[in-house]
């Protein structure tokens, strides 16, 4: 208890509040004469000697119930055909044989009113990148993203199907609302059990947070999980890690070139010498790449795609020749935009002309367009490039042009910042994928960074 409490105080502090050495020994005197068994004396206690502004008190009334819990009363348990007519029962087991297995799992679990394991919380947490957000403002985002990555939005249609077969075989209205009404409260249970965790998580970063922030640490922070002072930070930080690889792979090209024994022109520059081999002449083993990059810009994908422009318009002097687009619900040629010398305008005049929006993304469409207007831009030597969470709100994927562009590519690599676990819903990647060299994960600036220098480097 005593090492919650310090946690507590550390989040306390590292959120703006000023809280003393002898407030926090006050606090630990207070609760050592209150006691801990009162659930609301206890947090009386904590609040009335650790806050002395009014302006703290919803500081503390977010940071409290994430270290000691809600209070909120437990899912409900038991069997739920306990007190069910054998018939009944035996309606509830084949509608549940009927659902897929990785549903019906989860769906058992669910009506049963079994909560999420420590494990099962922590294995989430990982998935979506809870480890490496300190900031409360993101409870709720991540929260949703853990809930993704167990099928939570498919779980809760498929036990609305569920009730519908339930009641398609003739099962008593009665018994449907006990059963909904107890599968309800589960279903919010877990989601509140989900969003407890996640703020508690983030409230443990939090307290762990030196002063001051650490470009590291943003580095390794999901691009989603950002505050617009923090993205700020990494657009600056964008333009240092340009310019480091760039010399990096300057250097790197410059070291290939005494790369392959070359035959045609070794026996060419030494004709002078009758054919007698006195320079040796060898064949670039690395030449400058020619990049197709297409790019999602839509509110899930805007900043990630942003840096990868800002990445791109940084390094033409490594690649031949770049044609550039974007895309939302169609695609624009955004290669003009980027024959200027200033990076910041260049992005900037694309992301104007193409507001964000949600729910609109349509990758099928857009790629209709490029097969109309760009497919001409792709060769042998053309390395394609797709950002994107290849998510396309149930529109067609066109995965017939797609293959066509991936086939007229020299190698297609797509960066996306979902790992495969939460390829589903309306993700398109289960789809997209086996047609692609490689995938790779960017979720943050610092796997950016690592795949664009492995895709200039290859």
């Amino acid at each position: 208890m005593e090492s919650r409490i310090l946690q507590l105080i550390a989040a306390l502090r590292a959120s703006g509040v000023r809280v003393s050495l002898a407030e926090s020994a006050e606090a630990f005197s207070a609760v050592d004469l209150m006691g801990i068994q009162d659930r609301n004396h206890f947090r009386l206690s904590l609040r009335t000697t650790l806050i002395k502004d009014l302006r703290d008190l919803p500081v503390f009334d977010k940071l409290f119930p994430l270290f000691f819990g809600s209070g909120e009363p437990p899912m409900m348990g038991g069997d739920p055909t306990d007190d069910m007519t054998p018939e009944e029962a035996q309606m509830l087991a084949q509608a549940l044989r009927e659902f897929a297995q990785s549903l019906r799992q989860r769906m058992q679990r669910l009506m049963n009113g079994e909560q999420l394991s420590r494990q099962e919380l922590e294995t989430l947490g990982r998935m979506v990148g809870l480890n490496q957000a300190d900031d409360l403002r993101y409870q709720e985002w991540l929260a949703q993203r853990m809930m993704r990555a167990l099928a939570f939005p498919e779980v809760r249609e498929a036990l609305r199907e569920l009730m519908e077969q339930l009641q398609q075989m003739g099962m008593s209205r009665e018994r449907l609302e006990q059963m909904r009404e107890q599968i309800q409260q589960n279903m919010q249970g877990l989601e509140d059990q989900i969003k407890q965790f996640a703020g508690e998580r983030i409230a443990e970063n939090l307290s762990e947070r030196p002063p001051g922030e650490n470009v590291d640490n943003l580095m390794n922070r999901p691009f989603n999980a950002l505050a617009d002072d923090e993205k700020k930070i990494l657009q600056r930080e964008v333009k240092r890690l340009a310019a480091a690889l760039r010399t990096r792979i300057a250097l790197r090209q410059k070291r290939a070139k005494s790369g392959q024994l070359d035959p045609k022109s070794t026996i060419r520059t030494n004709l002078k010498y009758h054919g007698v081999p006195m320079e040796i002449k060898y064949r670039d083993r690395t030449r400058k790449p020619r990049i197709v990059v297409i790019c999602d810009i839509s509110t899930s994908m805007r900043f990630c795609s942003e840096l990868m422009l800002s990445f791109l318009f940084a390094l033409q002097g490594q690649i031949r020749k770049t044609y550039a687009f974007a895309f939302i619900d169609h695609l624009e040629s955004i290669s003009e935009d980027f024959n200027g010398s200033d990076a910041d305008e260049a992005v900037a005049s694309v992301l104007l002309r193409m507001p964000s929006g949600h729910y609109n993304t349509d990758l099928g469409w857009s790629l209709n367009d490029f097969n109309n207007e760009y497919l001409d831009t792709l060769n042998g030597q053309t390395t394609l490039i797709v950002v994107g969470d290849g998510r396309n709100n149930f529109n067609d994927p066109r995965l017939d042009i797609f293959s066509l562009m991936t086939r007229r590519a020299a190698r297609t690599i797509w960066l996306n910042p979902e790992p495969p676990v939460m390829w589903h819903g309306d993700s398109d990647m289960p789809k997209y994928a086996p047609l692609c060299n490689n995938v790779l994960k960017v979720g943050n600036l610092k796997e950016l960074v690592s795949a664009v220098d492995q895709l200039l480097s290859a």
